[in-house]
This record gives C-alpha cells, structure tokens and sequence, in this order.
C-alpha cells in the first residue's frame, strides 16, 4: 500500500511539474507574440514615416526657393507634392469616401447641416464640407456634409 501510495504521489509531482511546465512555456508564448505584434507596428509605422520623409523633403525644396516671380511654377510644384503625398498615403491603404449625392449614412457621413435641395433628393448628401476616409475599409474619418431637406 505505501508503494502505492509512493506511485501516486510521484505521479503528481511528474504532473505537477509537466504542468509548470506548460504554464511557463505558455507565458513565454504569450510575451514572444506580443513582440512580435509591437513589432509589426513598428515596422509599418517605419515603412510609412519613410515614405512621408521624402515629401516632407519635397515641401522643404519647394519653401526655400524665391516663389515671388513664377507663382504658376510654384503652384504645380505644390500640386505634384500633393499628388505625392496622395499617392504615399493611398499605397498604405487610405480611399477617400464618396460622398456627394449618396443617402446619408451616420457610419460615414457626419451631418452638420440640412439645407433645402433642387438637385438632390431628400435625405442625400448635396455637398461635402470636408471629405472622409477609410484606412484598408475601416472609416477613420467620416465626411462631414450638408444633407438635403
């Protein structure tokens, strides 16, 4: 019986230690995954500053030069490097929302006035005060409109 007995309570232990075992195993998994995660972040947040690096160097160019005789020059340079920045942000996954002419929606659209339409039906977005947007589909800023009475 004290063999037995001895048999058990070896058993636990084993099982004791196998399941410390398992709970540290756990834990370490746990911390590996949430660094991996921190550094999937960082690595895209990285990515990106990269990338705004050159039009912010683009918009330093462009501040240091005299704009006072050829301010047509001056503005298509601001143009393209607002296309830059436009084309930097779209490639990390930012779309501009539709807006105009489309029913109001609360999840997108953020209504600051109702005005009296001829051209759009009731409860339509007939114009657009500042445009919202999604990052890879989810909104991040709603449109805020003006919808027809």
């Amino acid at each position: 019986a004290t063999e037995d007995n001895s048999k058990k309570a070896e058993a636990e232990e084993n099982g004791d230690a196998k399941y410390l075992r398992l709970m540290a195993e756990f834990q370490n998994y746990k911390k590996r995954v949430a660094k991996e995660k921190s550094d999937i972040h960082s690595y895209a947040n990285e990515k990106i500053v990269t990338e705004l690096l050159e039009v912010l160097d683009n918009f330093e160019r462009a501040l240091a030069t005299d704009n006072s005789t050829d301010v047509e020059g001056y503005a298509q340079g601001m143009k393209l490097i607002f296309d830059q920045l436009l084309g930097v942000l779209t490639k990390s996954g930012l779309v501009e929302m539709k807006a105009l002419g489309e029913e109001f929606d609360p999840n997108m659209h953020n209504a600051v006035m109702t005005a009296d339409s001829e051209e759009y039906d009731s409860n339509k977005v007939c114009s657009v005060l500042q445009k919202g947007y999604t990052l890879n589909g989810k909104v991040i800023r709603p449109s805020m409109v003006t919808v027809a009475k």
